[in-house]
């Protein structure tokens, strides 16, 4: 039977599935959870999860088969997926195949029957935690043993951001203004929620310098979501503060941290992140509330933003965390939850119509 063997050494057992090797060997990455109810194959396809193992607290995942139409990406460098219980079904009839067919196809090591919601708790009381897959718990242990001597490290030696940016810049048509795009890691449905209102989209690198993004004379910047410690970016940072000042920028998830970095203020990490899509926020302004989609596990840190020209708009209502900002002198606004709404609450997809027509481009 094969196990997830923490670092710390709790060790939980399961059943393969997906993409096991046939011999020994081990798969290690940052154990998270995520808790949306449905909306397992944008999760899966979400780059931001780059680098870490995936555990689901909904209790049955796969029911609705898998759909290719659905993916947020087409590579994807999840570490690991942990269920309690797998789906076998192919779901609904225009499905292309099962959950467990595209982890084979992708070569992602699955787990099932684990106790997820033991596993839950033990990461919301001890924190994020490092774990590793493989089929004998000794192997395990003396996997983090070896990482405890120096003999390992089970982190990758290049930010995963670099890792999951498109190699070269490209452009989406549209008849509408030219809006460029940030990549670090940018899901789809950011790119198609721009397509719908009919912008001409040019998507870079994340480590294009901003010269190279100006002399394309865009009239708006939005800077994506993806995964990794924003405080380890100082290229990407030093590139959204040069532009900071001098176009319309959209800042989304990792986005927004960015954003907050190149003005001068901290991020830190959240103690077992927010990733789900129940996460409730409030607008400080008019004190109204919505559900958002979420996957993130740094946060901005408030008083750190007191001189760096921003203003928190959004607070989560569970802990308070800033989960929105606007300058005070800038065209420039972020939101820490994800507005493309893919898995997610639709009604925030209004905040792209309102970030485009406060800067007036917005088409008639």
């Amino acid at each position: 039977m094969p196990f997830l063997v923490l670092q710390d050494g709790t060790v939980f057992e399961g059943e393969g599935f997906g993409a096991w090797p046939t011999d020994k060997g081990e798969q290690a990455g940052e154990v998270v959870f995520n808790t949306s109810m449905s909306g397992y194959q944008e999760i899966v396809t979400d780059l931001s999860y780059a680098g870490q193992i995936l555990v689901m607290t909904h209790p049955q995942i796969g029911n609705y088969g898998w759909h290719d139409e659905e993916n947020e990406a087409d590579k994807v460098l999840l570490k690991g997926l942990i269920v309690r219980e797998l789906s076998d079904g192919e779901g609904s009839l225009h499905a292309n195949g099962t959950l467990e067919e595209f982890c084979q196809i992708h070569r992602i090591w699955g787990l099932k029957g684990v106790d997820t919601r033991a596993l839950t708790r033990h990461i919301r009381k001890q924190g994020t935690i490092p774990g590793v897959l493989v089929r004998r718990k000794e192997d395990g242990l003396r996997y983090w043993e070896s990482v405890k001597q120096g003999e390992l490290d089970w982190r990758s030696q290049t930010h995963w951001v670099y890792q999951t940016t498109t190699a070269e810049s490209y452009e989406i048509p549209g008849k509408g203004p030219y809006v460029a795009v940030l990549d670090c890691g940018a899901k789809r449905n950011i790119l198609r929620s721009l397509q719908e209102y009919g912008f001409r989209i040019r998507v870079f690198p994340a480590s294009t310098k901003a010269q190279e993004i100006l002399q394309s004379r865009p009239q708006a910047l939005v800077l994506s979501n993806g995964p990794g410690d924003p405080s380890e970016l100082p290229e990407v940072v030093a590139t959204v503060r040069e532009l900071l000042p001098r176009l319309p920028i959209l800042g989304i998830c990792l986005g927004h941290q960015l954003l907050a970095l190149a003005a001068g203020g901290e991020t830190y990490k959240l103690p077992f992140g927010h990733r789900g899509g129940n996460h409730p926020v409030q607008d400080s302004r008019t004190l109204r509330a919505t559900m958002t989609a979420q996957n993130h596990g740094y946060a901005v840190r408030e008083s750190s933003l007191v001189r760096s020209g921003f203003e928190v708009i959004l607070r989560n209502v569970h802990d308070g965390t800033v989960e929105g900002m606007e300058h005070k002198t800038y065209p420039v606004f972020s939101v820490q939850y994800h507005p493309e709404s893919a898995p997610g609450p639709e009604e925030n997809q209004k905040i792209f119509e309102d970030f485009f027509l406060k800067i007036g481009l917005i088409m008639d």
